[in-house]
């Protein structure tokens, strides 16, 4: 544990920050295996299940927890699963 002041501070915020991005994270894995889960059953659950799941990662966007080339890189994948499925 530090004895200065302001490093006792910044593990206090980097804990808080930890915490609130493991939560965004667990959530976006949360909803990417929903979607995995309405794509096995069939093709108008996934579409549903699409458009929340994208919305997820680009919350995990906008709040720094996660790169905009990542984000889209696994928006890609799973529209491209989708339209597999599709044909």
């Amino acid at each position: 544990m530090p004895n200065i002041k302001s490093a006792m501070k910044r593990v206090k915020v980097s804990k808080k920050k930890n915490l609130r991005n493991r939560m965004v994270k667990t959530g976006v894995k949360t909803a990417i295996k929903k979607y995995q889960v309405a794509l096995n059953e069939g093709v108008a659950p996934a579409t549903a299940q699409l458009s929340a799941t994208t919305s997820a990662i680009d919350k995990a966007v906008s709040k720094g927890v996660m790169h905009k080339n990542t984000a889209n890189r696994k928006k890609a994948r799973l529209a491209k699963a989708l339209n597999k499925a599709n044909a």
